[in-house]
């Protein structure tokens, strides 16, 4: 079933010029999650949410320049859509869907779709439900996250109604099993899990009480916790990294600095300074100029893009940040391209899509920004 062809909510057709914005609405600000994406024939695909669905553009060859697109994809009644993409290369689509019920009330579910190769088309769109059989509850669930584990099962985490985090995930044989609730409370509705290359995924969240961690207890185990740190992450700022074998690093915004900063657990959390971010993080482990490197990219209060860089788990080695002259709407995305150059994506005020590459000097320095066509 997972391979299922498309149907018609899955089949990516071309919009014509000048479309995008006049019929569809234009992009709605960029989706969560992995929306820049490389796939295994190393050209990269960027999708952003649009009325009634998303648009796709995907590079022509390999490296770039050229993009081909837009093309969109229809989907009805999405209210968020995040992005993930698995070590298989495959990209999930999960989303959060609202419709209107037989009896005019109001149905809320998640839903899941599958690109299997690079500018084709998806699956069908599958539900996956609602942990909650209360309609009152249903409708509080908040958006679905994602991980896809070293197996490529896929696992989608939702905040639930009782501000505790409830679990959906494949099993190996790629049947999906029941909903399960990983508890917490007071949870940020945007909690940071990452698939560890080992097999083992981690969950972190900002909560009402300060930061909140799940651990798998093996690959495709259960989940410990969650564990309770006293730490002051702003909520919705939360990204993860996995920086070291079966070691993440959590970034965020401090709530008392509103710089950026750093922590693994064990460790205290390393200020990274910088300026207040918005609405989260964009995260990269890439090498630059023979060092292991994270990158980050933000856009800071006034809607300016802010790109930051430090050696991968030393951060007290300094962490550089950078203000580039350009502005978007939400998180900026950070992919590397088919000859292995840091990409970055961003959505402009206007709604279009942005696209730079690392140069080939040394450092981290961007080529001009290249605004992909509608």
């Amino acid at each position: 079933m997972r391979r299922r062809s498309a149907g018609p909510d899955g089949a990516a057709r071309q919009v014509g010029p000048g479309t995008v914005e006049g019929i569809r609405g234009g992009a709605s600000g960029p989706a969560h999650g992995d929306w820049l994406t490389l796939g295994r024939d190393g050209r990269l695909s960027l999708y952003v949410p649009a009325d009634g669905g998303l648009v796709r553009w995907t590079e022509t060859v390999a490296g770039g320049p050229d993009w081909s697109g837009p093309h969109f994809v229809p989907v009805a009644g999405l209210t968020h859509l995040t992005v993930v993409q698995g070590a298989d290369t495959y990209v999930h689509f999960l989303g959060r869907r609202e419709r209107e019920r037989a009896d005019g009330g109001l149905g809320v579910d998640v839903v899941h779709a599958i690109q299997y190769q690079t500018g084709l088309a998806f699956t069908e769109w599958r539900s996956l439900g609602n942990p909650h059989r209360d309609r009152e509850q249903a409708r509080e669930l908040g958006p679905p996250v994602g991980a896809v584990a070293a197996d490529g099962t896929v696992h989608v985490f939702v905040r639930n109604a009782l501000g505790g985090l409830s679990l959906r995930r494949e099993s190996p044989n790629g049947k999906w099993r029941a909903w399960e609730d990983l508890r917490g409370a007071e949870t940020d509705e945007l909690p940071a899990p990452v698939a560890l290359a080992g097999g083992r995924l981690e969950v972190c969240a900002a909560s009402a009480s300060g930061v909140l961690l799940w651990r798998q207890t093996a690959p495709g185990g259960d989940f410990e916790g969650p564990r309770g740190f006293a730490l002051r992450p702003v909520p919705g700022t939360v990204t993860a990294l996995e920086t070291g074998p079966e070691r993440a690093t959590f970034f965020w915004t401090d709530a008392e600095s509103g710089g950026a900063a750093a922590w693994r657990d064990g460790d205290w959390p390393a200020a990274l300074g910088g300026s207040p971010a918005g609405p989260g993080y964009a995260s990269l482990r890439t090498a630059v100029d023979g060092y292991d490197c994270v990158v980050l990219a933000h856009r800071d209060r006034d809607g300016s893009v802010m790109l930051g860089m430090g050696g991968t788990e030393n951060e007290a080695g300094g962490f550089w940040w950078y203000a580039l002259a350009e502005s978007c709407q939400g998180v900026p995305a950070l992919a590397r391209d088919g000859r292995g150059r840091v990409v970055m994506a961003l959505i402009g005020p206007d709604g279009a899509p942005k696209v730079a590459r690392q140069d080939d000097g040394a450092g981290l320095s961007f080529t001009r920004w290249h605004t992909l066509g509608h």
